[in-house]
């Protein structure tokens, strides 16, 4: 079973963790827009996937996501990863205030907003092997339409 801890990203590369819970979002839903797998140096890269950010879960501030924001329960998309020798990035581009939550496979969650001027980043140095559950959320309450996830080891 997951213990749910809360990691927080402060900026691309550093963290900082704080045990809070994130109740609202559930890793055991099935993801919303699909699944992949991956091993690691894949190609192409960086892969995509194109999601509605937003939902109408309200995650309170933390100091990756200082203010909060609108996620969905369910994650927006799942990632199997094999780990290599790479970092592993997520990000989003997109028209309109997004914001990021990964929990990896250690259940540790991690949060950005902002980290890439209005796109969130969160880049993991050394990403374990295991399942990443990810949501694209929204700052306001409204959500964006065309958001396109990208996942990178570059």
């Amino acid at each position: 079973m997951r213990l749910m801890v809360f990691a927080l990203c402060a900026c691309i590369s550093v963290f900082s963790v704080t045990a809070t819970p994130v109740s609202a979002q559930n890793w055991r839903l099935n993801p919303s827009y699909g699944t992949a797998s991956l091993n690691w140096n894949f190609r192409p890269d960086p892969q995509t996937q194109t999601v509605q950010a937003g939902g109408d879960n309200h995650f309170s501030g933390s100091s990756g996501c200082p203010y909060g924001g609108w996620f969905a329960s369910a994650p927006d998309y799942r990632l199997h990863y094999n780990a290599g020798q790479y970092s592993l990035t997520f990000y989003v581009r997109a028209r309109g205030d997004t914001m990021l939550l990964v929990n990896d496979p250690t259940a540790t969650w991690y949060c950005n907003d902002d980290g890439d001027g209005l796109d969130p980043v969160i880049r993991l140095n050394n990403p374990r092997s295991g399942q990443y559950d990810i949501w694209v959320g929204t700052y306001g309450r409204t959500r964006v339409r065309n958001a396109v996830l990208h996942i990178s080891e570059y």
